[in-house]
């Protein structure tokens, strides 16, 4: 008797549960089957809820390709040791091979006095007034490139003390002025960019809440014979919270859209441009991650502007 119990409260167990599906899934899609008999007014909202998503994915997709073309601190904090005018060729060898096996260096390049002046003379444009020259006034100068670790500008400071206790090196020059000018730039801009996020993610919600907010008073005859029968408030507001769903899903996959076909556009310019300057930089596009992660933040936001409108109208609306 026991067992027969058991079995019948497990099947009224799956049956409830399958009744909740059932229940959720009519109210997803009859929410978007309800969107689609207004288009214009469906299509005009989630066309302004799209460009607010499309202006916060372009700013941040803009930060995301300058941080990419202006690299780390590994191209930037490339020493040069000049050293004494006495050195020889042989001696800066030397010491070459010894800053090579320094943990902290992950490349060293030797220029010698004759190398300098030739690429001077090559790119200053002066060739004929240096071939007046008597002598080389031009030092010989090792390249000293730091590995990846040192990005704290306390250690690069450390590595450059070391280098001038050197004997054969004169002095050690590394701007690291313009390189932490451009890191608080790039903060900058990120942080504006969080900011403007910030303030378009507040128009989704206030956009889609405005929205519910007139379907609910073009349905208070339903919601208020809803209530009559005995309906709670999680039912009634069950279609509505999944026609903002509807509304911020949608308006997030036509952000990507825009912001892509945007990219695809300027894609070919830009990669003309970096050949005209030899160099390998390609744009980058919002990734598959990126890409769920921006459905799910616009489907969110819509679903919360949804319920607050909704938790608030529905102790309003009282039947008469």
């Amino acid at each position: 008797m026991k067992q027969i119990r058991r079995k019948h409260a497990g099947n009224r167990i799956v049956e409830l549960f399958q009744a909740y599906l059932l229940n959720h899934a009519h109210g997803l899609f009859s929410s978007l089957g309800r969107l689609t008999r207004t288009p214009f007014t469906s299509a005009m909202t989630v066309l302004v809820l799209a460009i607010a998503v499309s202006l916060a994915s372009s700013f941040y997709i803009v930060v995301a390709n300058v941080q990419q073309l202006t690299g780390n601190l590994e191209s930037s904090n490339q020493m040069s040791l000049f050293l004494h005018e006495g050195i020889t060729d042989a001696v800066g060898q030397k010491l070459l091979e010894q800053l090579r096996q320094n943990p902290s260096v992950a490349e060293v390049k030797y220029i010698s006095k004759k190398q300098a002046l030739e690429e001077f003379k090559a790119n200053s444009g002066f060739s004929d007034a240096l071939n007046a020259l008597e002598r080389n006034p031009l030092p010989s100068v090792i390249q000293v490139l730091p590995k990846n670790a040192l990005e704290n500008s306390d250690d690069i400071e450390k590595l450059m003390a070391d280098f001038k206790q050197l004997p054969q090196v004169e002095f050690v020059q590394v701007d690291m002025q313009w390189v932490a000018r451009l890191q608080t730039i790039m903060l900058i801009a990120s942080r504006g960019v969080a900011l403007v996020s910030l303030l378009l993610g507040f128009a989704v919600t206030f956009i889609t809440g405005n929205t519910i907010r007139l379907e609910l008073q073009n349905r208070q005859d339903e919601v208020f014979i809803s209530k009559l029968v005995g309906a709670t408030h999680a039912f009634i507001q069950r279609p509505f919270l999944y026609t903002g769903f509807w509304l911020g899903f949608i308006s997030g996959f036509l952000g990507w859209l825009i912001v892509t076909v945007m990219l695809l556009i300027l894609e070919s310019p830009v990669e003309k441009l970096s050949t005209l300057y030899n160099s390998s930089f390609e744009l980058l596009f919002l990734s598959f991650s990126e890409f769920l992660l921006l459905l799910t933040i616009s489907a969110s936001l819509a679903v919360v502007g949804s319920w607050a409108v909704l938790h608030y109208q529905l102790r309003q609306l009282k039947p008469q």
